[in-house]
């Protein structure tokens, strides 16, 4: 039987080569289960909360975006950063939910963590789904374009499953929320 002792890698050095608004990249010198040494680069991020509105009627709803990065818009679950690490993540979930949707919920269940990117960031996403939901204006920084769309869980399923939702936390969202649901 293996002990995880023989998985783990320490840290020697860390050196910040890059702090941006969003992104703080680090360069660390590590020691080897072997004893060897090596280097790994990576990507701290502040953390960061993702939210499946979910209707009595079965509906969620879902945002259109377009991401710079991918250079087009997509379909994808409302989610944002973290203002600090110290920000309780079910608040910062209900204040996104607010901002983006103009939506409340008088329900939340947290649907567990998601880890994008474990290979070289250590953000850790938060899964909410919201039900009980009421409506009102949005509320978007400055910076954000966006439009709400809804659409019956049982498409979003669809879609997840036929490859049309390219965004991984959406993915894992709506399935968890199917299955929990049992939609």
């Amino acid at each position: 039987m293996n002990s995880e002792e023989n998985l783990i890698e320490k840290q020697l050095s860390s050196e910040e080569i890059f702090d941006g608004t969003v992104l703080h990249v680090f360069r660390d010198e590590i020691s080897l289960p072997n004893g060897n040494t090596s280097v790994r680069e990576l990507i701290r991020h502040v953390g960061a909360v993702c939210v499946l509105p979910v209707d009595s009627e079965g509906n969620c709803f879902m945002e259109r975006q377009f991401r710079y990065p991918l250079g087009r818009v997509i379909t994808e679950i409302p989610a944002g950063k973290l203002d600090s690490p110290q920000e309780d993540r079910l608040e910062a979930a209900k204040r996104e939910l607010k901002e983006e949707t103009g939506m409340t919920a008088g329900k939340w269940t947290f649907m567990g963590y998601y880890v994008p990117a474990a290979a070289y960031s250590d953000e850790l996403i938060s899964m909410y789904l919201a039900q009980d939901l009421s409506f009102g204006e949005t509320h978007l920084d400055e910076d954000e374009f966006l439009s709400v769309m809804k659409v019956p869980l049982s498409e979003m399923v669809r879609k997840v499953m036929e490859g049309e939702i390219a965004d991984g936390k959406s993915q894992v969202l709506i399935l968890k929320a199917a299955r929990f649901l049992q939609c």
